[in-house]
């Protein structure tokens, strides 16, 4: 089972700002938990030490280490709701719809026919970045480089 999250890794510093302890974690969880992959990702990755390169792009950069992991942190936590601008909310349903179907009828037949599906438009949403001529100039594009706008 979960051990008990540590509550003390979190406070608060005089000048109001969050302070975290970085630890590494060793718990443990039931075979049919949910989150084992990210479970098993978060004692994998405890083994390094994020700050060695942190520190080092510090130097480099001349940007303190506080402001990098703070960037990071909300980069990763916000990589969700990024992926969802990306793609768009009406896209995500789309995608989603066949996932669904194939689970409700629960055979490796609509499985198949539901990858199959996401393939097609998956390559139907990446043509553009394989092939960017695949779509003619707009005419704020051939206003920019010079061409007559019709």
């Amino acid at each position: 089972m979960d051990d008990e999250p540590v509550l003390d890794d979190i406070w608060t510093s005089e000048d109001g700002h969050d302070v975290v302890c970085l630890r590494p974690w060793k718990g443990t969880w039931d075979k049919d938990d949910p989150h084992a992959n990210f479970k098993s990702d978060v004692i994998g990755y405890g083994l390094l030490n994020p700050l060695e390169t942190v520190r080092g792009m510090s130097r480099n950069l001349d940007i303190p280490v506080g402001a990098i992991v703070r960037y990071v942190l909300a980069r990763w936590a916000t990589g969700g709701s990024g992926g969802l601008l990306e793609i768009g909310p009406v896209m995500v349903p789309r995608l989603w719809a066949p996932v669904e179907e194939a689970e409700r009828e629960d055979t490796d037949e609509q499985r198949l026919r539901a990858y199959h599906q996401l393939r097609q438009m998956l390559s139907w949403l990446k043509l553009p970045l394989d092939d960017p001529s695949i779509y003619p100039p707009q005419a704020e594009d051939r206003a920019a480089d010079g061409s007559a706008a019709s």
